[in-house]
């Protein structure tokens, strides 16, 4: 990538972080192009030619996405609610949109997603029962007990690669990220070039002697429900507020607040594994629902011997 090439992404990508930070405002083209430093004659053109779609189009599939999930994590929630936290001052509209992509109404869906949940948690109580029969009790997959150090609430799994669960407050952390769009599940090599990529870029500015360096992955998009072409990642690193970047080197910032941080020790095969554990296990049993901040993983140790200690991280809220 030459470097023209690397600036025109870098302004990209500071946009859609504008656009992400901001779902649930009006976003014009003009404040975008402002964001970007592009002029807003040209904008439009050269966000569809690195993105593959136009400013409009990405803003209405993320909020399309973030409906999807507001929908599931909120069952009783009025549908103009859901709209007008997806940018919608108008719920015809959404609900108008929501059928164009999903080919029914947000009620409709989430009435079908209730009942799938529920067929599947049946099954899954069916298999809990045939498995432990042999001892004549069902073993809970979650347990929750008081830990006296933190005087908190944490879970305890009987579930191999999970080593607990619990719920802690998380400081917001500014970080610097190289992102990719497209694919990535199972490819090993993309995560091996993406982290030598920040990590080449962090070392020669002094960032590996942050006494509290963080390592992340941030996943913007739920695989899902985008299309594998439109799924974005970032790679991250955490780092001071007011370091400077550049070229493919982006800087956010990932929120503070309530998270559910499931401790895993995995191998490369079973990051999806643990990441459904965590949604259609612990959470349903949990009293919590997902909040709307970004899901990550966080890496506290480096590999070894090919598994990966990892937390997965999840904004969460009392039902």
């Amino acid at each position: 990538m030459n470097p023209t090439d690397s600036e025109y992404r870098f302004r990209i990508n500071k946009a859609q972080d504008y656009i992400e930070r901001n779902l649930e405002k009006q976003i014009s083209l003009e404040e975008l192009a402002e964001v970007a430093n592009f002029s807003k004659f040209h904008f439009n053109r050269i966000f569809k030619s690195l993105v593959g779609e136009t400013p409009f189009q990405f803003i209405t599939r993320l909020r399309m996405q973030r409906g999807v999930n507001l929908l599931c994590a909120n069952q009783y929630r009025p549908i103009h609610q859901i709209a007008s936290e997806c940018g919608y001052t108008d719920h015809t509209i959404f609900t108008r949109t929501f059928r164009q992509f999903y080919g029914c109404s947000p009620t409709a869906w989430r009435n079908s997603k209730i009942n799938l949940d529920k067929c599947k948690n049946d099954l899954d109580e069916s298999n809990n029962r045939r498995v432990f029969s042999n001892t004549g009790k069902t073993q809970k997959i979650v347990e929750p007990y008081l830990c006296t150090e933190t005087k908190s609430f944490k879970w305890q799994s009987n579930m191999e690669i999970c080593k607990g669960v619990e719920v802690m407050n998380l400081p917001k952390m500014t970080v610097v990220y190289v992102r990719h769009t497209g694919p990535y599940k199972g490819n090993s090599k993309l995560f091996e070039s993406l982290w030598n990529k920040i990590c080449t870029w962090a070392g020669p500015r002094g960032l590996f002697a942050q006494p509290d360096l963080k390592s992340l992955v941030v996943y913007h998009d739920d695989p899902k429900i985008a299309s594998e072409d439109k799924l974005r990642m970032s790679i991250c690193l955490t780092a001071p507020d007011d370091i400077k970047t550049d070229g493919d080197i982006g800087k956010m910032e990932i929120a503070g607040g309530t998270y559910a941080v499931a401790h895993f020790e995995i191998d490369a095969t079973q990051f999806e594994q643990a990441w459904d554990w965590v949604y259609s296990k612990w959470l349903p049993s949990s009293g919590y629902q997902p909040d709307e901040n970004q899901c990550f993983e966080l890496y506290p140790q480096a590999p070894e011997n090919g598994r990966f200690t990892v937390d997965i991280c999840i904004p969460v809220r009392p039902l």
